[in-house]
């Protein structure tokens, strides 16, 4: 009968410890995938590259020191210095996007170095286990893993990292120079801040989406609602025609008759079928939505109250569009919101800033641009600048809604210009 090395009571009390063990084990040797180093995002070319100059200008300091030292200092021999110096250091460039496995790669080297240093000649009164070429090197790799991995991998790397170097000086004690400890410790203050960092940003980020998501889906239920009332009046003009029809064309024949009325029923069905639903999109118990829809003949206004809000604005609108007649009712509209939509920015983020309003049919389309010029500088912003753009999201909406283009962005002189292009036809020629 096999007996077991531990009590029942104390194996239950180490479970939990030889879960977060293997837990941690996972983590580590779970390779990740190449990740977007620092600055991606940014617009600036020479910002993205700075996460690799930063690396390439570490290897480039440590490598030589590290080989230097090695052979001077320790008295190492050449090709062997050489060697450990290029595995210790030139992984950097990898911990931009991969600070993973350029962690596995320093990490056996530094190991491998301090087993090659217990048998130099130049170890007495010289730093040991790590040499402060490690300490450095080490502590920049532990920047670039606190900014990518996950909390777990983490903090797998600092404990791996401290049993290193008590299990190297309790081979070795009298070499011991208290330099693990020193490297342990601030690992540990690295990762620490780093990761706070990060997660913090990620909490962050995750807010604006969320908040983009809901104003992108209030946009969509807004939109919705306007075309009910858009398509609700062509609806309307169908029925009404195809009722009157029998009584508006003499000896008209039975079959049409009876195409005619089914035609005024299936329009019937089909805007008592829109009313239910826009009793689902109107349950917010909003009756602003209900009065007529806005256009380009309300434009002015716009501009008027923009002026009244204290920026200067003017319009320019083209002679043939105050006739509306050809131009649908859901460009006109989407027309008239875009640019309430930029004002509104001008007013929220601008106050001041002298703005031009252009109206224009181009091309078969309508053209409206938006230009404001910088805010006064003696004004200030009703709004941050750390806003995340959710009206220019409901422009995108609609101008997507009628298969246009939007064209939006900061000019040099520190304004703003928004260009929308609103077909008044589909590819296939309807309005």
């Amino acid at each position: 009968m096999k007996k077991t090395l531990l009590s029942p009571g104390l194996a239950s009390r180490l479970a939990p410890a030889r879960l977060a063990l293997r837990s941690f084990g996972v983590a580590l040797a779970t390779p990740t995938g190449p990740g977007a180093p620092l600055f991606a995002d940014v617009r600036n070319r020479w910002l993205r590259m700075l996460p690799y100059a930063v690396a390439f200008g570490f290897v480039c300091s440590l490598l030589p020191v590290t080989i230097t030292v090695l052979m001077q200092d320790y008295e190492v021999n050449g090709a062997v210095a050489g060697a450990l110096a290029t595995a210790q250091t030139a992984p950097l460039l990898l911990a931009v996007t991969r600070p993973l496995q350029a962690w596995w790669i320093i990490g056996v080297a530094d190991v491998l170095g301090a087993v090659v240093l217990l048998g130099a000649d130049g170890l007495d009164g010289r730093s040991w286990p790590w040499t402060p070429m490690v300490v450095v090197g080490y502590l920049a790799l532990m920047l670039a893993l606190g900014l990518r991995e996950s909390r777990k991998a983490l903090l797998g790397v600092w404990l791996v990292t401290g049993a290193a170097g008590f299990v190297l000086t309790a081979v070795r004690p009298k070499h011991d120079d208290g330099v693990h400890i020193l490297l342990f410790v601030l690992s540990g203050v690295v990762l620490l801040i780093t990761a706070t960092l990060r997660e913090r940003g990620d909490a962050e980020r995750r807010t604006q989406e969320e908040r983009a998501r809901t104003t992108l889906l209030e946009e969509r239920a807004r939109i919705a609602r306007e075309l009910h009332d858009v398509v609700a009046h062509h609806m309307s003009v169908i029925t009404v025609q195809a009722d009157s029809a029998p009584y508006r064309i003499p000896d008209l024949p039975e079959a049409a008759r009876e195409e005619f009325t089914s035609i005024a029923a299936s329009a019937r069905e089909s805007l008592a079928e829109m009313r239910r639903l826009l009793v689902v999109l109107r349950s917010d118990g909003t009756e602003g939505e209900r009065a007529p829809q806005p256009g380009l003949d309300r434009v002015q206004q716009l501009i008027e109250a923009t002026v009244r809000a204290g920026v200067p604005a003017e319009l320019s609108m083209a002679a043939d569009l105050q006739d509306r007649s050809d131009v649908p009712q859901a460009v006109d509209l989407s027309a008239y919101r875009i640019v309430q939509e930029a004002l509104a920015n001008v007013v929220r983020h601008a106050p001041g800033a002298r703005t031009r309003v252009s109206v224009r049919s181009e091309d078969g389309g309508i053209v409206v641009v938006v230009v404001n010029g910088p805010p006064p500088g003696s004004t200030s912003p009703l709004e941050g600048g750390d806003g995340t753009g959710h009206g220019l999201v409901g422009m995108r909406e609609r101008v997507r809604l009628t298969g246009g283009t939007l064209d939006t962005g900061p000019l040099p002189d520190g304004g703003f210009r928004v260009a929308a292009r609103l077909p008044l036809r589909t590819k296939d020629g309807l309005p």
